[in-house]
């Protein structure tokens, strides 16, 4: 058997098998390629008013506790960015507010249509949208049909050009024929969009496989030498995104479903000397975009800064700052470059499936690979479903014959 033939037909096996998956996982990837801005354009109206020329914003303790009397519990976290008119960003269980940053006015709370709608597509590309007890099941196949992905991809390389690299041979796999039609079209699509988008393509499955398993999160230590971090006791607790990008599932309203536990006489404490913690952290890193804090759970845990400079999924650009809440020391900053290689490889994958690592063109770059997935599943299942009907018709073609025979043995011809 050739070579050719040994890698054709686990590749066809594969498209049809895990087809419909990554069919829905490739489109829903392409609604999610501008998450993060289109999150902040719906949000976009929450703007601070400057006051006048030089204004200075309100002190980080002072925004808490107006916060705290107004809605009367305590946030989780709070991030304020930057410029001037950025709103300060207030998180409580289920729901994100915005606060003006020099008067400490609510402003709203952030879009109850595009974030739900966000958080149902990341909810189908994920794990298919199943809750429950059903949700590992529902993550594995799609981690699976990752994987299959991944194989695809690779083995489509090969099947995807020439054996003969010549310009007549090279040509219907590199270029679109707008006159062909049917199978045709077909085979030139499949293979057009597979040759171009094919490096992009197996870095964005790549940068999914550790997050589908952790097995393949480990490895990616392995890969460089170094023991992979052993793995959280229990479920984590969730941890807010920040920026415009924060987005929760649901869209229930947190003082309903959270006691006003803000209300003790200890909560005011916990804000104590946030002040000067936070203009240390705005000190530690010149240039910053986004500021975030989680709001410490007491008077005496040590305050934790995570300090962006990039568009909040660009994890060269992040650094952590932890400062001891009474003597104001820093008990450890790091950034990207005092990470481990391991580290920093994972890092770098989970961004590079949504192409955010690189920015906006890293996400458009994506975005189009998730779409020519889209389209390679979809002519790949159609060139499938070709081929089979041929094969039906050989069947019934080789079956006609043989018939003819026995009824002519017999006096009898059969006219189909």
């Amino acid at each position: 058997m050739k070579l050719r033939t040994l890698i054709f037909w686990p590749h066809l096996i594969a498209g049809v098998s895990a087809g419909a998956v990554i069919l829905l996982m490739s489109v829903t990837g392409v609604l999610l390629t501008y998450e993060r801005q289109m999150i902040a354009w719906a949000d976009s109206d929450f703007r601070s008013v400057v006051p006048s020329s030089g204004a200075e914003r309100l002190p980080v303790e002072t925004v808490l506790e107006r916060f705290r009397q107004q809605r009367s519990v305590v946030p989780t976290a709070i991030t304020i960015g930057s410029a001037t008119d950025a709103p300060v960003t207030l998180t409580v269980p289920q729901q994100t507010l915005y606060a003006d940053a020099y008067t400490g006015n609510l402003l709203g709370e952030g879009s109850e249509g595009v974030r739900p709608f966000m958080t149902e597509l990341r909810a189908w590309h994920r794990w298919l949208a199943v809750d429950g007890e059903g949700r590992p099941v529902a993550r594995a196949i799609t981690g699976w049909s990752n994987f299959i992905f991944l194989f695809i991809v690779v083995s489509g390389v090969y099947l995807w050009f020439p054996r003969t690299w010549m310009w007549r041979q090279v040509k219907p796999v590199v270029v679109f024929n707008g006159k062909l039609r049917g199978k045709a079209r077909d085979f030139n699509w499949h293979n057009v969009i597979g040759s171009w988008s094919a490096v992009i393509l197996f870095i964005v499955v790549l940068g999914a496989m550790p997050i589908s398993f952790p097995w393949a999160n480990a490895l990616v230590y392995r890969l460089v030498g170094e023991e992979p971090p052993a793995p959280a006791g229990g479920r984590r607790a969730p941890v807010a995104r920040t920026g415009a990008a924060a987005s929760v599932r649901g869209g229930g309203r947190s003082d309903e479903a959270q006691p006003p536990t803000g209300l003790d006489s200890g909560a005011r404490n916990r804000f104590d000397g946030l002040n000067t913690l936070w203009a240390r952290a705005e000190r530690q890193v010149p240039g910053w975009r986004t500021i975030n804090l989680r709001i410490p759970t007491s008077a005496t845990a040590p305050v934790v800064f995570a300090i962006d400079k990039g568009n909040g999924g660009q994890p060269q650009l992040r650094s952590t700052l932890t400062l001891d809440r009474s003597t104001r020391d820093i008990l450890s900053y790091e950034d990207f470059s005092d990470q481990s290689l391991g580290r920093q490889l994972r890092s770098i994958l989970r961004f590079a499936h949504t192409g955010e690592v690189l920015g906006i063109g890293g996400q458009t770059l994506a975005g189009f690979a998730s779409a020519g997935g889209a389209v390679l599943v979809w002519t790949g299942l159609a060139l499938a479903i070709r081929r089979f009907r041929a094969w039906l018709k050989r069947r019934a073609g080789y079956a006609v014959p043989q018939e003819q025979s026995t009824s002519a043995e017999s006096g009898f011809t059969v006219q189909n």
